[in-house]
């Protein structure tokens, strides 16, 4: 099973490794929500089929925190909360070359290309675009790589990605937008490090942290 991060009757929360999907699709490939309907499943003795709510994603190559729901009212507070941007995202990300001030806010707006699932970032307001927001602040440099925490503001497809890339700082392994050489196991280095936000049936405040993959390169900044 994979690391569990946070568990309760409403909601669990694990890290993703890379390579895994979130949702099935035409691939066929065994997603990330089946495992772990089967984890609940084994470990609760649940006959029959078990309900699990896909609240966000991640891109297929990118790690960290994933949160679902285990009922649907948790579901449909959760997505409110996503839709309402009452969460706070922490992703940290390995880049090529330096931004160009240590931290920043970013805006442009994206078109999605659907057929090549590629996204375009347009500095000035474009009317097919999605107006996207992040912020990022560099947190450590080493060997020419540097290491960056991005929350995002906005929740759009390949958003960091395409941000990231379109100030020259390509994450690394990321070729679709700009890196050079793929990394070994086809990810790319962004990892979804921290989820906070206020429980949808508890009211509590919650803080979710996921390790980063133990490769050469994630550890050179641990």
């Amino acid at each position: 099973m994979l690391p569990v991060l946070y568990e309760d009757n409403h909601l669990l929360a694990v890290n993703k490794p890379t390579g895994l999907l979130v949702q099935g699709d035409e691939t066929g490939d065994e997603p990330l929500v089946d495992i772990c309907k089967r984890y609940i499943k084994e470990k609760y003795k649940k006959p029959g089929e078990v309900f699990l709510g896909v609240v966000h994603r991640l891109d297929r190559p990118v790690s960290g925190v994933v949160i679902f729901a285990r009922t649907s009212k948790a579901l449909e507070r959760m997505n409110a909360l996503f839709r309402e941007r009452e969460t706070k995202k922490i992703y940290w990300a390995v880049v090529k070359n330096n931004p160009p001030k240590p931290s920043g806010n970013l805006v442009h707006w994206l078109v999605k290309n659907e057929k090549t699932n590629k996204v375009t970032a347009f500095a000035r307001e474009n009317p097919q675009g999605l107006r996207s927001e992040l912020n990022y602040q560099t947190l450590k440099n080493e060997l020419g790589y540097c290491l960056l925490e991005v929350n995002p503001v906005t929740g759009r497809s390949h958003q960091i990605r395409v941000q990231l890339a379109s100030i020259n700082c390509p994450i690394v392994g990321d070729l679709k937008y700009g890196y050079e050489t793929p990394n070994s196991d086809k990810s790319i280095c962004l990892h979804a490090r921290g989820l906070q936000f206020v429980h949808p049936v508890k009211k509590e405040n919650i803080s979710i942290e996921a390790p980063a993959p133990s490769t050469e390169l994630w550890n050179l900044f641990s």
